[in-house]
């Protein structure tokens, strides 16, 4: 069973690269935000500052992109809130399995994510448009969920492997 682990451990460097990739996404989205919203408050106050009408909803959309993105890199991080009142008292193979649990509810609602949310972006976004860029679709407002829920599938299939990792391998004999 631990050459099964040790093969599958050579595909850690497809999610670095995956993470590194959405986490660049995310910097790139915020730096653009800051960048947008200085020059609509500057636009406001300085004469010869454009303050362009389109900057609200295209902040709000890119902040939603860093929501939900942001929320997949804290699932390969392990960074999501949970509930460890009792694991104290818990056997440790009952936390993992419980973990393993959660993990697999995680996958699915990714998966939903990805399915509904391309969905929605299809239909209903590509039906509207922004008030204020008439000829860009609102397809993008919609577009980070089903990004977001294939990076999360990504993300929790790896972390699913290492807990299923955990309860096959025991700690050192995996090398």
């Amino acid at each position: 069973m631990s050459s099964f682990f040790n093969t599958v451990d050579k595909l850690k460097p497809v999610y670095d690269v995956t993470y590194k990739a959405m986490l660049f996404i995310c910097k790139l989205l915020l730096v653009a935000d800051i960048l947008i919203t200085s020059m609509s408050v500057l636009g406001r106050y300085v004469s010869f500052v454009p303050d362009p009408a389109w900057s609200e909803e295209i902040v709000l959309t890119l902040m939603s992109y860093m929501a939900v993105l942001s929320a997949a890199l804290a699932i390969r991080r392990g960074a999501h809130i949970r509930m460890t009142a009792f694991d104290r008292y818990l056997p440790t193979i009952v936390i993992k399995i419980l973990d393993l649990i959660a993990d697999f509810f995680v996958l699915g609602l990714a998966v939903i994510m990805l399915t509904v949310g391309w969905k929605y972006a299809v239909n209903l976004g590509s039906k509207a448009a922004y008030v204020s860029l008439p000829k860009l679709s609102k397809f993008w407002m919609y577009f980070p969920i089903p990004v977001a829920g294939f990076a999360m599938i990504i993300f929790e299939l790896e972390a699913i492997y290492n807990h299923l990792k955990g309860l096959f391998v025991k700690e050192g004999k995996a090398q």
